[in-house]
């Protein structure tokens, strides 16, 4: 997979570590809610993740938001590389 594209300045928003809130969005179930759990955690080895949900108005959607301490930009490009990559993911914010 390639490069993550970021706007112009992207790299100069964020001071590390810091707080992150990462937004995921995918079809409601089960699988999709696991995975990125599993996938967040993973990246994180371990750190503290708070996750909030909320089904999109017909209930077909989920948006998944995980908020931890981000170490580096490394560790997030990676993160966002690996739910991109993910057949259950739709769209990261």
């Amino acid at each position: 997979m390639g490069e993550i594209e970021r706007p112009a300045g992207a790299a100069e928003c964020l001071r590390f570590p810091c707080e992150f809130p990462l937004k995921v969005i995918g079809r409601n179930g089960a699988a999709f809610e696991q995975a990125v759990r599993d996938i967040v955690g993973l990246r994180l080895g371990g750190e503290p993740v708070a996750y909030a949900s909320r089904p999109s108005g017909g209930g077909k959607y989920l948006s998944i938001t995980a908020t931890f301490t981000a170490a580096s930009r490394e560790q997030l490009d990676g993160i966002y590389r690996e739910l991109h990559g993910h057949e259950l993911v739709v769209m990261t914010l």
